[in-house]
């Protein structure tokens, strides 16, 4: 099952989406798309892994890191499929990050990597954007590279951790006005998803809603305004987004 979240007629709803990618109501109303608006599919703790494909870590000159290197990231970043990135102006690199993101299913506390699957609940698409220009240390991204609003698309939709049969072989891609521009493959994870959830479980508790952006491949690119990204995680999602200026996302906001 697919399950989304959306804006229609001013209100926000819980909603399925049908093999045909058609969004249903809890009514059972199937909704043309343009009709509503996607919204994040949840809005829990944001989990960020830094560096954890090894061919990335080897992109930015690192050593792949000897333990999970992990930031926190706050919700009003979150944007849902099909909406808009601002690039703030006077900067010289910002870009995409495609991650395969982990929805925690149920509250998870010192939970060990045999059991870690279990609080699954289902498998989602991010896009991490960064503003490369105030980057410090790769290890520890600061609030101006990572945090801004709306530079974290998620979406368009959860799928349930049953109808994923391997997350850890996965394919990644990113587009750029159509051109492919990133890939790679879940299974070159430095650090799996049962590694994650109990590393994370151990520190604090985990609750349902939380994601888990398990980190981005080799291949990053600068973003223009204008550029429509999607960015692709094999089985679980396409997220769509268009980049466009401070200025229009100010103007946007003052109208």
């Amino acid at each position: 099952m697919k399950s989304a979240r959306i804006l229609f007629n001013n209100e926000t709803l819980a909603v399925t989406v049908n093999e045909q990618d058609q969004v249903v109501t809890q009514q059972g109303k199937t909704l043309e798309e343009g009709s509503f608006t996607w919204l994040p599919p949840c809005e829990g703790k944001m989990f960020v892994l830094a560096i954890n494909y090894a061919d990335h870590a080897a992109e930015l000159s690192f050593a792949a890191p000897e333990e999970p290197l992990v930031f926190l990231k706050s919700k009003n970043s979150l944007i849902g499929h099909d909406q808009k990135t601002y690039r703030p102006d006077n900067i010289d690199y910002m870009h995409y990050e495609c991650e395969l993101v982990v929805v925690i299913g149920k509250e998870a506390k010192n939970v060990s990597k045999e059991d870690a699957m279990d609080y699954v609940g289902g498998y989602t698409v991010g896009n991490d954007y960064a503003i490369r220009d105030y980057l410090e240390n790769y290890y520890r991204p600061n609030l101006r590279v990572k945090s801004r609003d709306t530079c974290t698309p998620i979406g368009p939709y959860i799928i349930d951790a049953k109808d994923i049969k391997d997350p850890h072989n996965l394919m990644l891609r990113t587009y750029i006005n159509g051109e492919l521009k990133q890939e790679g493959n879940t299974k070159d994870l430095v650090f799996n998803i049962p590694h994650l959830i109990a590393y994370l479980s151990d520190i604090m508790t985990l609750t349902p809603g939380d994601m888990i952006f398990t980190g981005t491949p080799e291949g990053l690119a600068d973003v223009k305004p204008g550029d429509v990204v999607i960015t692709e995680v094999e089985g679980v999602g396409i997220l769509k987004n268009t980049i466009i200026s401070e200025s229009e996302y100010l103007n946007n906001l003052n109208n």
